[in-house]
């Protein structure tokens, strides 16, 4: 049997998740990217649901869950989201595994609420690049505010892509991520679109979604909290991924308890492109 879906209410949207059951072992928090889906977890949930009580939420914009009424998603709204999940369910104390966008939300919660969190693992949660944020940084704040605005009005016109074919969103899928196998790329997609009246197919995430704020807490800040959690944390890293190993940027003198694992021939998405790998060294971990 697979999970159950369910939702709960955070800042009056109505957000997805689903459970896997299990209500009596202790609760396992799956939290996925950006542009991706709670069902990125299936092969996780299904090798850890005997052990654990896993809950996978969709994010906001992302997924069968809602969108922001306003268009603006930042991950502060995202860190109240799973704030709301977690106080909502009394997941609490919880263990999280997060990827990318999930990993930033999963760590700022734990430096948050270090009592709340037994243990946290972020696969490539880190964000940009020391290098990269201080490129960023370095476009004065009028200009990054100005194409912020450029992109909102431009993202208000644009209609969600149509895929004439499933086979076609199938192939996007594909070229997304080269490491997927077929039946991987196929489970993905699955749940990725949905159908639209006309026949044709369209991911659900907003597009809004893609369009991010011209500013953050500082770096400092957000360092502050990293260096608040208290919990294990395993911070993982794909070799072939853009993402920069927080190992030899120095990002990892902020945790106080943290290994890092980095897995060859895998890029941004390791748990799927290593995942034997993976689920070995995360069972070893929880």
């Amino acid at each position: 049997m697979g999970p159950i879906s369910n939702s709960y209410i955070s800042q009056r949207i109505k957000l997805h998740y689903v459970d896997w059951g299990n209500p009596d072992a202790p609760p396992l928090l799956l939290i996925h990217g950006g542009r991706d889906h709670c069902r990125n977890w299936d092969w996780v949930a299904e090798e850890l649901r005997h052990d654990w009580h896993i809950i996978a939420p969709d994010l906001r914009g992302h997924g069968d869950s809602g969108w922001s009424t306003d268009g603006n998603y930042n991950v502060q709204n995202y860190v109240y989201d799973i704030a709301q999940l977690i106080h909502q369910k009394e997941l609490s104390p919880v263990t999280i595994v997060s990827h990318s966008l999930g990993g930033s939300i999963a760590l700022r919660y734990t430096g948050l609420y270090p009592e709340n969190v037994r243990k946290v693992v972020a696969i490539e949660g880190l964000g940009s690049s020391p290098k990269m944020i201080k490129e960023a940084q370095a476009v004065p704040m009028a200009r990054r505010w100005r194409d912020w605005i450029d992109k909102k009005r431009a993202a208000s016109g644009r209609t969600h892509r149509r895929y004439e074919k499933f086979e076609d969103a199938l192939g996007r899928m594909k070229a997304e991520n080269k490491h997927l196998s077929d039946e991987q790329a196929l489970h993905l997609t699955i749940h990725a679109v949905n159908q639209n009246e006309d026949g044709t197919f369209s991911w659900k995430f907003d597009n809004y979604m893609r369009v991010w704020g011209p500013s953050d807490i500082s770096q400092e800040d957000i360092q502050a909290l990293w260096s608040d959690i208290t919990c294990p944390t395993m911070l993982c890293y794909g070799n072939d991924s853009w993402a920069s190993n927080p190992v030899d940027d120095g990002r990892i003198e902020h945790f106080k308890n943290a290994i890092v694992k980095n897995y060859e021939n895998a890029g941004h998405w390791l748990h799927h492109d290593q995942f034997d790998r993976f689920i070995a060294d995360l069972r070893d971990f929880l």
